[in-house]
């Protein structure tokens, strides 16, 4: 199956009792283009979720396909290289590197295969002028704003064209203005590539730019 199919995942975490159930039989799907939503509270199991799609924790039961493969079935080195031809992440705090250009930041995902050829950094030039940073190529983040740098995080996470895009509270840090400029610009980005993009959000605001709509609370999900 195409898309992105998560069937009836669960999660626990040991404890000296019974396990800590975070996540109870979750399932949802999404295809090419399709922009989803998980609101909930703190500690409702919204990251936990988000760190198995992006394959950096593993389900306690139940399976996670992307276009038909399973990467847990993969090993490290595997998944390694499945998440950085597949999936793009958007954090919460752009995690750039402050020794690094705009442009040296945009390309880093490209190095796990050697030096980018011109193809790629031509593309990695088109992505930041597309979020309006075509004037900041060779800044430092020390020199950009907090929306500038998290516009840095959006064309880094596109820079591989993957195929799932997942955003951790990315408007997390930024004030109102900005939070909807960045969200905007994310789903805009994420509809044009044809990506699929799940968002992990506390803002009602920044859900309603999004396709599809869940909240998870108490391990479960459910339609909001």
């Amino acid at each position: 199956m195409t898309g992105l199919v998560v069937d009836h995942v669960t999660k626990q975490f040991p404890t000296r009792g019974e396990p800590l159930a975070v996540l109870r039989d979750v399932s949802f799907a999404c295809q090419a283009g399709d922009s989803v939503a998980i609101l909930g509270p703190s500690g409702s199991g919204k990251s936990t979720l988000l760190h198995i799609l992006g394959t950096l924790d593993r389900p306690t039961s139940g399976a996670v396909t992307l276009d038909g493969q399973d990467p847990f079935q993969l090993d490290e080195s595997g998944a390694a290289g499945f998440r950085n031809r597949h999936i793009g992440f958007v954090f919460q705090d752009h995690h750039l590197l402050p020794q690094l250009s705009v442009l040296e930041n945009v390309l880093i995902p490209t190095l796990a295969e050697g030096r980018p050829d011109d193809q790629t950094r031509l593309r990695a030039r088109d992505l930041i002028e597309r979020v309006g940073l075509s004037d900041r190529l060779d800044h430092r983040p020390a020199e950009l704003s907090g929306g500038e740098r998290q516009r840095v995080g959006v064309a880094r996470a596109l820079i591989r064209r993957p195929k799932l895009i997942l955003a951790d509270e990315p408007t997390g840090n930024l004030d109102r203005t900005n939070a909807l400029t960045i969200g905007r610009l994310l789903v805009d980005l994420q509809r044009q590539e044809q990506a699929m993009l799940v968002i992990v959000t506390h803002s009602g605001e920044l859900a309603q730019l999004l396709q599809h709509r869940f909240e998870l609370d108490d391990g479960l999900l459910r339609t909001a």
